[in-house]
C-alpha cells in the first residue's frame, strides 16, 4: 500500500532507544531555545508518573543571567516547587547581547562557571536530560575552548540526552550531532501590509516544531503565573488522539495548581493518519478541535493559543482553509497564534505569519534507523 500525505506518529506503545543521543538547534529563525524548554516539559512530565527517579534535567542557560526575568521563570518555579527531584535550572552570564569587540573578562568567567556545571551535570550520572541552552553562540564567542566541549560531550554517559541550542553552531559540534535541526526565517510581505502580528507557525522537515510550540506555551503559562491575569494558554493538538505524550502530566500539574492559566485538548485516532486510510472520525474530530480552537480565537480569553499540528491536519484535508483564514484575520490584536506542523503545500494562512521558521533536517538519529524516545520525542 502507498501512503500518501503527511503521517503524525503517534504515542502508541512502541520500542524505545535507550541510548542518549546529541542534538543541535541552531539558525537565526526563531524556535531554538524554546525547542529546549519543550523537551524539559517532556522530560518533567515523564518524570512525574516515572517509578524511578532517572528522569532528571539540567536547565544550564549561557548568555542569560539571573538579572533578567524570562516569562517561562514562574512555570519552572513551579514544576521546581511540586517536583523538586525533576529539575535543577542554572543561568550564567550577562542577559544582553554583546559581540566579539565588547567581550568581558565576566563574560569569560561566567562562560567557564557555566561550563563547570555542564562538565559536573554531564559525569555526574544524575540526569537523564541536560539542556545547554545558548552555548552554541558561546562557542562562537570565543568564550569556550570548542574542542574540549565537544571531546566532553563525545565521552557523555551513554543514555545522557544532551540539547545544544543557539546561533552559529560551530561545524566540530555539527559533526558529533546526530540531530541537527536549522531554524530559517521566512518573510510574508502580506502580514506587513495588513499590519498583522502575533502569527507563528513553525513547519519543516526537521524536528522542534511541535517541541518549540510546547516551549512557547511554557513561557505564556509563566507569565500568567507571575503576572496573575495577564494570559491564559490553550494548547490545541490535532492528530494525536490517545495518551502516553509526555508533556500531559506536566501540563496537569500546571493545570492543578493555576486552573485559571492554561486549558489542554487533544483530538483525533491514537493512530497514523494518511490520505488513503483517512476515516469519518478523522473528520469529525479535526472538525471537533477546531471548533474549540475557533471559539478561542474570537473569545478574546487566551492570549497565547498553541495549534499544534494543525498544518498537516489542513494538508490531509481533514479541515478546510478559508475559515482558518477568516479567524486568523479576525482574532484580537493581542491575542498569540502558534501554528506547527509539516504540509507539502503551504495554506493560504502562512501569508499572514509574523513569524515563519521553516525547520531544516540536516540530520535526524530516526534516519539512521535510531527509536525515538519518550520524554523527548513524544
Amino acid at each position: 500500500m502507498t501512503r500518501n500525505g503527511i503521517g503524525i506518529r503517534t504515542a502508541q506503545a512502541r520500542s524505545e532507544r535507550l541510548t542518549g543521543q546529541i542534538h543541535v538547534y541552531d539558525g537565526i529563525g526563531k524556535g531554538k531555545s524554546q525547542a529546549a524548554l519543550g523537551v524539559v516539559l517532556r522530560s518533567i512530565g515523564l518524570g512525574i508518573n516515572a517509578e524511578n527517579n532517572f528522569h532528571r534535567v539540567l536547565l544550564l542557560r549561557f548568555l542569560k543571567g539571573p538579572e533578567r526575568d524570562y516569562d517561562e521563570d514562574g512555570a519552572i518555579t513551579a514544576l521546581q516547587k511540586g517536583f523538586p527531584h525533576l529539575i535543577d535550572q542554572v543561568r550564567t552570564g550577562r542577559a544582553e547581547f554583546f559581540g566579539h569587540d565588547e567581550i568581558t573578562s565576566f563574560d569569560r568567567v561566567e562562560a567557564a562557571r557555566g561550563w563547570d556545571v555542564a562538565k559536573g551535570a554531564i559525569a555526574s550520572d544524575l540526569y537523564s536530560v541536560v539542556v545547554l541552552d545558548e552555548i552554541n553562540p558561546v562557542l562562537d564567542l570565543g568564550l569556550l575552548s570548542v574542542a574540549e566541549v565537544v571531546k566532553t560531550l563525545q565521552n557523555k554517559p551513554q543514555e545522557l540526552e544532551i540539547i545544544c541550542t543557539g546561533r552559529a553552531a560551530p561545524q566540530q559540534l555539527l559533526d558529533i550531532a546526530d540531530l541537527h535541526s536549522e531554524m530559517k526565517p521566512l518573510h510574508h510581505p502580506t502580514a506587513d501590509e495588513l499590519l498583522i502580528e502575533g502569527i507563528e507557525i513553525y513547519t519543516g522537515a526537521g524536528k522542534g516544531k511541535s517541541t518549540s510550540a510546547l516551549g512557547k506555551a511554557l513561557q505564556a503559562i509563566g507569565r500568567g503565573i507571575n503576572h496573575p491575569g495577564s494570559t491564559r494558554v490553550l494548547i490545541m493538538q490535532w492528530l494525536k488522539g490517545g495518551s502516553g505524550y509526555t508533556e500531559d502530566a506536566a501540563i496537569a500539574a500546571l493545570q492543578q495548581s493555576y486552573p485559571e492559566v492554561v486549558d489542554h485538548q487533544r483530538c483525533g485516532r491514537d493512530a497514523i493518519v494518511w490520505r488513503n486510510s483517512r476515516q469519518d472520525l478523522d473528520y469529525l474530530e479535526a472538525q471537533r478541535g477546531w471548533e474549540i480552537a475557533k471559539t478561542a480565537i474570537a473569545s478574546g480569553v487566551y492570549k497565547t493559543i498553541i495549534l499544534d499540528e494543525l498544518n498537516p491536519t489542513v494538508d490531509l484535508e481533514l479541515l478546510p482553509v478559508d475559515p482558518i483564514v477568516q479567524a486568523l484575520l479576525r482574532k484580537p490584536r493581542d491575542t498569540e497564534i502558534v501554528i506547527t506542523g509539516r504540509c507539502q503545500h503551504q495554506p493560504a494562512y502562512f501569508d499572514l505569519a509574523s513569524v515563519h521558521s521553516e525547520v531544516y533536517c540536516h540530520k535526524h538519529y530516526a534516519n539512521q534507523g535510531v527509536e525515538l524516545k519518550r520524554g523527548v520525542d513524544f
